[in-house]
């Protein structure tokens, strides 16, 4: 038996659009991959990291990369201990070794969606911008088949989102369509309210991260007196012991937490969070953090295997224009895995 060898590779991935987000306009994100190879086989895992974003973005972090290659005789349960301060390579390591155990290396988690027989429900992602292109967006999405999509606000005037907003409630209702707002962080605590209280008469779903996360008190302000439903998102990220995650839980004690496991620990430490959730009564969705189709498929097949019947943030495979080919497909607001159609890892 040959010892198991690690490297990593990168790969910059470029949008077909520029997308804007409340942090900037994103042209490329960098991802990461890890490939595990032990007897003649493979196994392969991505390391999401956002810039920016990202608790694990250091100017280190490659050399974090490095190090974990060296190591990878130390096992999976030893490494993800020592890397608790990059949850973008704990899950690009639980990736790569579910990869390497599997006779498929890209099906991680067996299921009637990897056999292409059941999909997930997932939201419709709509794009900050001009009002023309966010409209465009949501016909698309519409046509597509979506009846829950998700808008980012909080880059344009306010004004202008809610005109926008109050344009798709004219056509659309509340029980034609599900809309979810993300504002990642841009109001200020002391307006986030009578913000809130504005798009609450938009019949919306739940607003993302209104406030910039480690404001606790404020959040948990927010959370008691908003009319709408509040998400936590950033909230969670860099929270890695689980005695803090409580504490956030039941000190804000939000309606909705969003895991994206690039950010919050991988499998790990998103079930760590879902626990939580159970315990205090809060429901909870799974999305992406703009990862290859490497990293969304195996989100998305663990997503699958959660039986949580709410949509999904798991839109992103489309994004790019040199993407990892893949089975995974969008189709009728669901998310497939269509075996008629081949990976293609050629990084």
């Amino acid at each position: 038996m040959s010892p198991l060898k690690a490297t990593y590779k990168k790969h910059i991935l470029e949008f077909k659009r520029p997308s804007g987000t409340s942090r900037g306009i994103l042209k490329t994100k960098e991802t990461w991959f890890i490939i595990l190879e032990k007897d003649g086989e493979k196994g392969i895992g991505e390391c999401g990291i956002l810039r920016t974003l990202s608790v694990d973005d250091v100017p280190e972090y490659e050399q974090k990369l490095q190090w974990t290659c060296i190591n990878i005789h130390l096992g999976l349960t030893v490494l993800l201990q020592k890397l608790i301060a990059f949850p973008s390579i704990q899950f690009g390591l639980e990736q790569a070794f579910l990869s390497l155990e599997s006779l498929d290396k890209f099906e991680l988690f067996p299921s009637e969606f990897t056999k292409g027989n059941e999909g997930i429900n997932i939201n419709g992602l709509v794009w900050m911008g001009e009002e023309d292109f966010m409209k465009q967006q949501i016909r698309e999405k519409l046509d597509n088949g979506f009846s829950c999509i998700k808008m980012k606000i909080g880059a344009i005037d306010f004004d202008t989102e809610i005109k926008l907003l109050k344009s798709i409630r004219k056509e659309y209702s509340k029980s034609d369509i599900e809309l979810r707002v993300d504002a990642n962080g841009a109001f200020l605590p002391e307006n986030a309210l009578e913000k809130l209280k504005v798009l609450s008469e938009l019949e919306l779903h739940s607003i993302e991260q209104p406030i910039k996360p480690s404001q606790i008190s404020e959040m948990a302000r927010l959370c008691e007196q908003s009319p709408l439903a509040i998400a936590l998102d950033e909230e969670l990220i860099g929270v890695f012991d689980v005695t803090k995650k409580k504490k956030i839980i039941q000190t804000i004690q939000p309606q909705y937490i969003i895991l994206k496991p690039s950010l919050v620990g991988g499998f790990k430490g998103s079930q760590e969070w879902i626990d939580l959730t159970i315990e205090n009564n809060i429901a909870y969705w799974i999305t992406s953090a703009l990862e290859s189709n490497v990293g969304l498929n195996a989100i998305s097949q663990w997503t699958y295997t959660l039986n949580n019947p709410m949509p999904q943030g798991l839109g992103t495979g489309s994004l790019y224009t040199n993407n990892i080919d893949s089975p995974l497909e969008v189709k009728n607001g669901q998310l497939h895995y269509n075996n008629d159609l081949n990976w293609k890892f050629n990084i």
